[in-house]
């Protein structure tokens, strides 16, 4: 269906925008944590950017694809969160047609771009803990950032792609709207590529890495029994993998609580005769502060992050030959 026709037709209504029904005190609260929000999560993804892009211990394959997970949360927390929030506050869309374009193309962009990235971090860690000698082998920075370029180009040509074929792109749009228009077989291709595919993928192997973890646990405690001189540095190592594993696991569950929400309602609204639009809203709620929250994980989590603001507070990467400093 034409959306100029619908434009000029009696369905859209003059004004969409409903009047506020509270008050505005209450508003401008919602507005200040909504900013709050966005601004932590600017802040804290770009602190992600420049700690991996400064220090040259932290260059690592798995780092180069945090940093990855970080600009597109980036991109997030500068182009489609605040607008969104906005609308979500107002109930209503009032920052044009352009906007609305650019809003569209920076979410799926993003959200793909994330999903697909925590696939390849899923990748990264089962390589690193099945095949260790043909990781550092074969696995290098160069690869990864190939890799991860591939991503990007890919995401961008697929999300302009499928928003230019479904019209949201060159359809004019009902005042006070920004929707989506998909039609039922870009709507399960986009299921299964952005959701489906990449998470049973994320899910599988960060199984078979919880696995990997606990027999390499198993191995450590039975080699402690037979050497003991050896002991304190097995706990460590020990120690060390369990950890690891936890963290992982932390990372992948809060990404997955946080986007299937936002899918499970996408899929459910369109045939339900029950209002959701309350719950659709919590569920974009949710889907946006996981962009929030990856950057809290490795600040409460990473020692190499907690190392690296230290150092960017006190301003000593200011000083000469700081991208060489110990984070580790």
């Amino acid at each position: 269906m034409n959306l100029t026709a619908v434009n000029q037709s009696d369905v859209c209504q003059e004004d969409l925008c409903p009047e506020r029904s509270v008050s505005l005190s209450v508003y401008v609260i919602m507005y200040v944590a909504a900013a709050a929000v966005s601004l932590l999560t600017v802040c804290g993804n770009l602190l992600v950017i420049i700690s991996v892009s400064h220090f040259k211990q932290l260059h690592t394959p798995a780092n180069i694809l945090i940093l990855s997970l970080a600009v597109s949360d980036l991109l997030v927390g500068v182009f489609v969160m605040p607008l969104c929030l906005s609308c979500l506050i107002e109930s209503c869309w009032t920052s044009g047609p352009v906007m609305c374009s650019i809003l569209k193309f920076m979410n799926f962009q993003a959200t793909s771009v994330s999903v697909h990235t925590v696939a390849l971090i899923a990748v990264d860690r089962f390589l690193a803990l099945s095949s260790p000698f043909l990781y550092s082998e074969k696995i290098s920075p160069t690869v990864i950032c190939i890799a991860t370029l591939f991503n990007w180009l890919f995401s961008l040509i697929y999300n302009f792609t499928l928003l230019f074929v479904n019209g949201n792109f060159t359809n004019v749009m009902c005042p006070g709207t920004c929707v989506y228009f998909m039609d039922g077989v870009s709507s399960l291709i986009d299921l299964l590529i952005v959701l489906l595919m990449p998470c049973t993928l994320i899910i599988i192997l960060y199984t078979h890495v919880f696995v990997i973890a606990k027999r390499h646990a198993t191995a450590i405690r039975a080699l402690q029994v037979h050497n003991s001189t050896g002991s304190s540095k097995n706990r460590v190592s020990d120690k060390s993998e369990r950890k690891a594993a936890i963290l992982l696991g932390i990372l992948v569950i809060v990404f997955l609580l946080c986007l299937l929400p936002y899918y499970i309602c996408s899929l459910v609204i369109p045939y339900s005769n029950v209002d959701l639009f309350y719950v659709r809203n919590v569920a974009v709620i949710f889907f946006f502060l996981n962009s929030t929250i990856n950057p809290i994980i490795y600040a409460l989590f990473y020692p190499w992050f907690q190392k690296s603001l230290k150092l960017i507070f006190t301003f000593k990467v200011f000083n000469k030959d700081s991208s060489l400093m110990n984070v580790l």
